[in-house]
This record gives structure tokens, sequence and C-alpha cells, in this order.
């Protein structure tokens, strides 16, 4: 396994278990696929989710990760287990729960490799996970905790949550967070922006899509989302521009890092492939956020585009991260 920095000797004088952990959705994403001999739409099935998905992407590029979550004990939640597993990711945080079914999201394509999301959730299984279900030792010994918002949407698992940030956030860790906004998993827009407003105080690196600078922010743009965030406590905040690459911000300064140009295949992923590579660089850096400059940041940004734009030529997410000669190749490719 690839080590560099300070990745397991970050905090406390012992060595760190993993990396990242990341807790949320893990599911099956149900992906258009053309039509069959009778004209009906076909789709591929997909492992998917978006915390599970940076964390496949850490673990091609070298890094030890730890899923938190619940799937059911359906043939879903059985591909979902072993793909996570086979993927080299710590799943004694991953429950399966014979009274939920696994959730499941069909994933229309555009003819720009664009998705539009049809989720069958109600409820899935991933909101079911609770407070006792937590793995307190895993929580406690990761140098990074990483969660979205998908989590906040029901009970309860909108508390574990909760708890998990605060034990980990007390043992020291690092904490990311990457929005995820799907509207068709809220009530409406303005609960949707209570809930992922309510968890931004704990996080130091923070990563949201233009269409997210107003759920999360009093801005439709992402500088003055950034600048916001930083002012709320942020020492990093990504704005993701799409093929336009993102916006970076740091308490000294500010920017874009552009992004690589390739012709999409699939776009599924291609945000949560981004966020693994910035904190695969992070992790490597052997830096605490606060001592981050802009030219650290962009750097970490630059690295998780290049992961990106590999990631978007194949369909999928998880069957879609890069390796990391892969990444390093294109980077020397730019000298």
């Amino acid at each position: 396994m690839y080590q560099c920095g300070n990745v397991f000797t970050y905090r406390k004088g012992h060595d760190i278990m993993f990396s990242v952990t990341a807790l949320g959705e893990v599911l099956i994403d149900f992906t258009d696929h053309g039509v069959s001999a009778n004209g009906q739409k076909l789709f591929e099935r997909n492992p998917g989710g978006a915390p599970a998905n940076v964390l496949v992407a850490l673990q091609k590029l070298g890094h030890k990760t730890a899923f938190i979550g619940k799937v059911g004990t359906d043939m879903h939640g059985a591909f979902l287990r072993q793909t996570i597993e086979e993927n080299g990711i710590d799943c004694s945080g991953l429950i399966s729960d014979p009274e939920f079914f696994t959730t499941l999201a069909f994933v229309a394509l555009d003819e720009n490799g664009d998705r539009s999301f049809s989720f069958a959730r109600k409820p899935g299984a991933d909101t079911q996970l609770r407070v006792e279900d937590l793995p307190k030792d895993v929580l406690t010994n990761t140098k990074v905790f990483h969660v979205g918002s998908l989590s906040l949407t029901d009970e309860p698992a909108r508390s574990a949550t909760v708890e998990a940030l605060k034990i980990a956030k007390d043992a020291g860790a690092v904490m990311s967070y990457d929005p995820n906004y799907r509207d068709s998993l809220w009530t409406g827009a303005d609960a949707a922006s209570e809930q992922m407003k309510s968890i931004l105080p704990y996080m130091d690196l923070i990563k949201i899509s233009a269409e997210e600078c107003p759920l999360v922010t009093s801005s439709t743009e992402p500088a003055e989302a950034a600048k916001e965030l930083l002012a709320g406590g942020a020492s990093v905040v990504v704005v993701t521009l799409d093929a336009d690459g993102a916006y970076v911000a740091t308490k000294d300064g500010a920017g874009l890092v552009e992004s690589f140009r390739v012709d999409a295949v699939d776009t599924t992923g291609a945000g949560d492939s981004f966020w693994g590579g910035f904190l695969t660089a992070f992790c490597e850096s052997g830096k605490t956020p606060a001592e981050l400059t802009f030219e650290d940041a962009s750097k970490f940004a630059l690295f998780g585009n290049a992961v990106a734009s590999l990631c978007v030529r194949k369909r999928g997410a998880i069957p879609a991260m890069p390796e990391r000669d892969a990444v390093e190749a294109l980077l020397a490719e730019l000298g």
C-alpha cells in the first residue's frame, strides 16, 4: 500500500488505522444502457453512492479506508458488500438489515453523459442507520472523516450522522463534507438547505457544486459562497464547476483550477472521484487543514481533476475509478 507524509501518524502520537472513513449511502445505480431487441430501455447495474465512491477512489490511489452505513439483506445489498470488500474497504461498519431494502437509483444519461436520477428509497436501508450502530473504534481511528448530506434526509440516519461527526471530531479527525444535493430525496429545497447547513460548523474541508451554493450559503456565486464558508470556519472550500474545473478558496487566496478536457462517457461519480483525489493529496501532504495554503489546495485540486478526467471516460462510478499509475501518467504528460 502506498504511504506518504504523515498519513498514519497524524495525531495523538499513535498510528491511525484509516486515512479516510466515510458514512452514508452505498446503493445501486441502474444506468441507462440503450434498448433491448424488443425496444425496451435497458439499465446496467453499477455499484455507487457518493461516500462509497470517494472511498473506492482513495483505495485505488493507495489509501486505507472504512465505510459506515447500512444495506438490505437482498441481492443488491449482498452485491454492494462484495464490491466494497473486493475494493479493500473496511466493512466492519457496514450493516446488513433484513427489515429494509437496499436503496436503488435509476440514472438516465443524455447525449453529453449528464445524469438525471429516480430513486427507490421509501425508506432505503441507508436511511435506517442508528446511533447504536456506529463503530466507535473506527470513528476514533481515522485521519479524515467524510460525510455527504443524503444521510441527513431522514431519521434515524440523521441523528447517527450528527453523533458520528461529534465522535470523530472529538477524536481529532479532519472533517470533510460534500453535500451532494438530490432534490427528489427531500421534502423541499428549504428543508434540504436547513439540514445541509446544520453540519457546516463541524467542517474543515468542504466541496460543493455551483448548484449547491444557494443551498448552503446566501449566495449563488461560487466566489462569494466560498468566502462565506471560509468565514464560517472551513479551512478549504472547493466549488466544482463541471467541465470548467474547480474554484478553490483558502484564507490566503482563491482561484480556478481548470479541468482536463475529455469526451465524457458517463459523469456519474465525477465529483466523488475528484474529491477522492483531493483527499488523497491532502493526506499525503502531512499538513493540518489550518496549515494549508491556496497553493497547496490548488495542487490537491489538480490531482483531483486528473482522477475525475479518467473516471468520466468509463461507465458507472465505482467501476470507473482509476488506478494510481494512470493518474500519475496523465499528470506526467503535463510536465
